[in-house]
């Protein structure tokens, strides 16, 4: 059984003090599914315009992402982002923002792909993400992420979202801004209420820390001597974890922190270069290496 992601597919313009480019892939779906295909298959449901390059197509397809669900729209144009970062690489400062396709999205989940194992709901509106969720038949695992625009501009459909979530992932800022807590703990516990089983908390270069009603779990990010585009990152961490847990047969704790391993190790190389740049260059051995380095510098 395979993992289905309803996201983005974009072309993103990217500059920080380390270079630029200019629309190359992106997108929150396509930094998942890159990922989570080392481990599982991937299917995309996203829209994009008839000007979206075929070579990427070819690429997504020689991932093995599954394509059924990504609707190629006549007459539209893909999704546009174009941000840059300056030394502070945490964040990120949007230049400008072409919804194009996405800004009347509708997304349609084909028949063929509405019972897969894991779902992973990306950053989308989460009126979307609802509508995703009641397409297909339950997931034994569904995840979510959000961003403080929906937060602010539709709080009340995430949090009916979050009833029906197993795993929700969110920066530090997010779950201060959708909590009003101001320590980490305390705004974990407090979006536990909400209705998910576990709560993930990404901190950037700090790490992540896991949150459930029994257990918790802090890992720090992956050590890099070279970093040069952030952007990504988090999909690229959910692709890692999301896909490692979406092999095994029962989700325990030590299965979440492998998961969580494998996902700060997957986003160690997409910061690496730019877009998907780094992911397209490395194989499972790679990611084995070094998550096997990654377990010995943090364990004690």
């Amino acid at each position: 059984m395979s993992i289905l992601v309803a996201g983005s597919v974009a072309l993103d313009s990217i500059r920080t003090p380390f270079g630029n480019r200019k629309e190359i892939l992106g997108g929150s779906a396509t930094f998942f599914s890159m990922t989570a295909s080392f481990f599982n298959k991937v299917n995309i449901v996203a829209a994009v315009g008839e000007d979206f390059p075929k070579k990427y197509i070819a690429l997504l397809k020689k991932k093995s992402v599954g394509l059924e669900g990504l609707d190629i729209r006549k007459g539209s144009k893909t999704f546009r982002w174009s941000g840059k970062y300056e030394y502070d690489l945490g964040t990120a400062h949007t230049i400008a923002t072409h919804l194009n396709v996405f800004r009347d999205f509708d997304p349609k989940v084909p028949g063929s792909l509405r019972r897969p194992r894991a779902l992973f709901l990306a950053n989308i509106d989460p009126d979307l993400q609802l509508k995703v969720l009641k397409q297909v038949a339950r997931p034994k695992l569904v995840a979510c992420d959000s961003m403080n625009y929906w937060i602010q501009s539709r709080r009340k459909s995430l949090i009916k979202l979050l009833k029906n979530v197993d795993v929700f992932l969110l920066n530090d800022g997010e779950a201060r801004q959708l909590t009003g807590e101001g320590n980490l703990l305390k705004a974990a516990r407090r979006a536990l209420s909400y209705g998910p089983k576990a709560v993930v908390v990404k901190k950037g270069e700090h790490g992540v820390i896991y949150f459930s009603r029994n257990y918790h779990f802090i890992s720090p990010a992956y050590l890099l001597e070279t970093v040069r585009d952030p952007t990504g990152a988090g999909d690229t961490f959910a692709g890692g974890m999301i896909g490692y847990l979406s092999t095994v047969k029962g989700i325990s704790a030590p299965a979440i922190c492998r998961g969580i391993a494998y996902g700060s190790v997957l986003a160690s190389f997409t910061v690496e270069d730019f877009g998907i740049d780094r992911l397209r260059r490395i194989s499972m051995r790679d990611i084995r290496r070094r998550y096997e380095h990654f377990k010995k510098i943090t364990r004690f």
